[in-house]
């Protein structure tokens, strides 16, 4: 069974509750509370990088045949419930102590503050749990699968600058993503990484080539200067780890 904390009740409103919810098998449902219209980061992965706290919106409805002690809430869990994951999480109050309430809820990650796994990094179930005034409670496996992921970042230089029209460009750039562990970003290498490249004056990119980077997640790679415009790389992420775009860099063709 996992460890649950609960930490300050209600304050402005707002109920703060800091948890990693106790276990409790796929599907099981001990009564007395449903959860409807679950959303969870609007559908989208959790990225979560090394230092920064991630703030995750969450939202549902629960309704209640019982009086419930402290509001509802939604987690992540995997392994049929014996495995969740840290982080805090803050709820809205709710007038209604039993029947229909409809809840705000942020899920706040911080990789600085607890202790994060890379083995934590892909996909997630989302449980809900109300704890009644009775002493008992609900804990509902909803199924829905979300994804929390490690961050990438990009780096990049294109040169020489400016160059001569028809000359070559040498386009290179590292790939690295976060290391929940020691809390810093190491190489990421063998990524299927694209090129992409915007003219002087247009909103918008286009790939020019995709290429692997190395296996210490260097990328390198030449194109013909043809005009001024502005070059990046872009990484679409996985399972595990997160989209990313380098900054641009600008090159003037003469």
């Amino acid at each position: 069974m996992g460890k649950q904390v609960w930490r300050a009740v209600v304050a402005g409103g707002a109920a703060a509750v800091f948890t990693a919810v106790a276990a409790a098998p796929a599907g099981a449902a001990e009564g007395g509370a449903s959860f409807s219209r679950i959303q969870v980061n609007d559908g989208k992965p959790i990225v979560i990088g090394t230092t920064n706290e991630v703030a995750v919106p969450a939202s549902f409805r629960m309704t209640t045949t019982k009086q419930w002690k402290q509001p509802g809430l939604v987690f992540l869990h995997r392994d049929k419930g014996k495995e969740q994951l840290w982080h805090s999480i803050e709820t809205n109050d709710c007038p209604n102590r039993i029947g229909v309430c409809d809840i705000d809820e942020t899920m706040y990650f911080d990789p600085s503050v607890w202790d994060m796994r890379n083995s934590e990094a892909g996909v997630w179930r989302v449980g809900a749990e109300v704890r009644f005034k009775d002493g008992g409670g609900d804990t509902d496996d909803k199924g829905m699968a979300v994804y929390v992921q490690r961050n990438s970042r990009l780096t990049v230089n294109a040169s020489p600058e400016p160059v001569a029209k028809g000359r070559t460009i040498t386009v290179t750039g590292k790939v690295t993503r976060a290391n929940w562990e020691t809390r810093k970003y190491a190489s990421y290498g063998g990524r299927h990484v694209s090129l992409q490249f915007k003219p002087s004056g247009s909103p918008s990119y286009s790939t020019v080539k995709k290429i692997y980077a190395d296996g210490s997640g260097n990328l390198k790679t030449t194109v013909k200067a043809s005009r001024t415009g502005t070059w990046r790389w872009v990484y679409y992420g996985n399972t595990t780890t997160g989209a990313s775009k380098s900054s641009g860099d600008n090159v003037v063709v003469k």
